[in-house]
């Protein structure tokens, strides 16, 4: 690729959303807020860049938004009686070829103290210092994951075997309580990392299912107290305000010949998630797990791929509407995508600081349904939206990877999938006001960049792709780093002692 081409390559590629983020989508639509357990906020997907583990895709799907740590007594179970789902479509016809369906279960053991001459139930999820026993923990999870080929519907399902200890099942690691509870909770959840055999691929997976640090990295509340901030002013200046949540995360580390289909090295994928159609209270439940009854098929009521479309690109009345959508049918949302209403509010507020760019917005729908010619554009692709990875472009190792992806030159970051460093606030903020408008790229009637490069922030970033790397300044908060292996979002924030809550 010529240096014109690429330098288009990489203006095309910021394009993957148009929109300034908030928290990338947490509590995005009206009815998901009803239901946390099922909604997903953080879907990521790269060339894992854990030492020796690059012939391998990681995929993180995050559920269960704005974790208090100090949550108890019952902390941030999933829903037992909900299937979380991650899709991938590697022939880019914006349907799903491969489905990992995740189905969790409730275990409660009922323990009891003496307490005078009965032995009496306890409250509390523990009555002792928990470790991967269990002994006093009083209620866990387990889970299984089985792959689907093909339509997610109609085709078998196969459970993925556990190949670290047997069976067909995995055990959820305990929420981070405490330290007096789990004093070296980093030690402990390792336990619940596993190989996996996945049907008919040659190679072990990894799986982890468990509570990590909140990744995402936000001035929360002042964006959306009309954008509270200055966006154009330094990257550093305000603190990341969801620092101290956490976040439950379903990890799962895929050889990428598992993964892809013949000579095509780009998958999209997005992640779901999925209720009976009928759900009634049980008026006299027996045990925690029968407190209520389900009926029906599935009907999804989340669903994620990019960062941040359904919160700040899809209308309030199409809202639910998308989380109950699919790829192949996104057409009906194309008006959001070339008529964006977000330039129109920042102009409101900022004046000339944040000239809307003339529409329709040819420059997003290129890459924001299709992916980018040259970097992840698939051949004979559905525009569809979803999260597209190139798994032929090799990772960066975590010390060189750059916040700002693409737009700096990071052909391994977003929106070539999406790492836990990749700055998608700022990134989707600096197209959604035209950095992309060009001759090739219009915006209605202009060829050019109406703000002129401004670079656009919310005013908070990572400190840095992992706590050796970081380069702490400004308002950047020292623990907004990451691992530098599985499953890479870093261990979650304790809840005692935690001055910080």
């Amino acid at each position: 690729m010529n240096a014109t081409a690429l330098r288009a390559a990489l203006l095309i590629a910021a394009a993957a959303t148009p929109i300034l983020a908030s928290g990338s989508s947490h509590r995005e639509a009206p009815f998901i807020t009803g239901v946390p357990k099922v909604d997903g906020t953080d879907f990521y997907m790269f060339r894992s860049y854990e030492a020796g583990r690059d012939g391998y895709v990681t995929i993180l799907a995050n559920y269960l938004p704005l974790q208090d740590s100090y949550g108890g007594p019952n902390y941030f179970a999933l829903d037992q009686k909900a299937l979380y789902e991650i899709h991938i479509d590697n022939n880019g016809d914006a349907r799903e070829d491969i489905t990992f369906q995740f189905r969790f279960d409730d275990t409660y053991k009922n323990l009891a103290v003496p307490a005078g001459d009965k032995n009496v139930a306890v409250p509390l999820i523990n009555i002792g210092q928990v470790d991967p026993a269990a002994a006093n923990l009083n209620m866990s999870q387990s889970y299984t994951v089985a792959v689907v080929r093909g339509n997610r519907r109609s085709s078998i399902p196969q459970l993925l075997g556990n190949a670290s200890s047997g069976g067909e099942t995995f055990q959820k690691p305990a929420d981070n309580i405490g330290n007096k509870s789990i004093p070296d909770y980093a030690g402990y959840a390792s336990n619940f990392i596993y190989n996996a055999s996945i049907p008919d691929c040659s190679s072990p997976a990894r799986v982890f299912a468990g509570q990590r640090k909140e990744g995402f990295v936000v001035n929360l509340g002042e964006v959306f107290d009309l954008v509270n901030t200055n966006p154009a002013g330094p990257r550093d200046g305000e603190r990341n305000i969801i620092s101290r949540k956490n976040i439950t995360t379903l990890a799962l580390e895929v050889p990428i010949s598992c993964l892809t289909r013949g000579n095509e090295p780009v998958i999209g994928g997005w992640m779901t998630a999925s209720l009976r159609q009928a759900r009634l209270i049980n008026p006299k439940p027996s045990s925690p797990k029968r407190t209520t009854i389900e009926a029906g098929a599935w009907t999804q009521v989340s669903r994620l791929g990019s960062p941040l479309v359904n919160e700040l690109v899809i209308g309030l009345p199409d809202k639910d509407k998308f989380n109950g959508s699919e790829p192949r049918d996104d057409g009906q949302f194309l008006t959001y995508v070339t008529n964006p209403t977000l330039p129109v509010l920042l102009n409101v507020l900022f004046g000339n600081a944040a000239i809307p760019p003339q529409t329709p917005r040819n420059d997003l729908v290129a890459a924001f349904l299709t992916g980018v010619p040259g970097l992840n554009q698939p051949a004979g692709v559905r525009g569809a939206e979803m999260l597209r990875l190139n798994t032929s472009i090799a990772p960066k190792p975590a010390a060189m990877q750059n916040d700002l992806g693409v737009l700096s030159g990071d052909t391994a970051g977003f929106p070539n999938g999406r790492r836990p460093v990749d700055d998608v606030v700022d990134i989707e903020l600096r197209v959604a006001q035209g950095v992309l408008c060009s001759e090739a790229l219009t915006c209605g009637t202009q060829k050019a960049d109406p703000n002129n490069g401004t670079p656009y922030t919310d005013g908070s970033r990572a400190a840095g792709p992992t706590a050796a790397s970081s380069m702490v300044s400004g308002a950047v908060l020292a623990a907004d780093t990451y691992l530098d292996v599985f499953p890479y979002l870093a261990t979650p924030v304790p809840g005692s002692p935690n001055p910080g809550n």
